[in-house]
């Protein structure tokens, strides 16, 4: 699937509808978002069963709140509803991959029981 512009009308509809969704938050005037945003776009390309979700911090506040973003470009991963994984910082290509395998590679139960178990406390 091709890279999509999230906005956050569309926000629950993508998580509800997608086991995994990689965000990159960027702005129109960052140097690295646009340096990266390349490589998103080519291991997007690469992975079509996976949501590849760019999201323009200056239109979509409301989404970056929710996801803490505190530069960018920042990174987020999101598998069955559960963020795994959100860093700031461009990275080359090898890495997202990388981290892509591992996303694919999670134990959701595992993760999930780990989830209820830090809400309960």
């Amino acid at each position: 699937m091709a890279v999509i512009n999230l906005t956050a009308a569309q926000f629950e509809d993508v998580i509800a509808n997608n086991e995994m969704v990689i965000f990159d938050f960027w702005a129109e005037w960052c140097g690295p978002c646009k340096q990266f945003g390349p490589i998103f776009e080519e291991v997007a390309a690469k992975n079509p069963d996976i949501i590849f979700a760019k999201v323009n911090v200056e239109e979509e506040q409301e989404l970056a709140g929710m996801f803490q973003v505190r530069s960018i470009p920042t990174l987020a991963f999101m598998r069955e509803k559960v963020v795994v994984y959100a860093n700031p910082g461009a990275i080359p290509a090898s890495n997202l991959e990388a981290g892509i395998q591992q996303l694919r590679d999670l134990d959701m139960a595992q993760v999930h029981q780990d989830v209820a178990k830090a809400q309960q406390e």
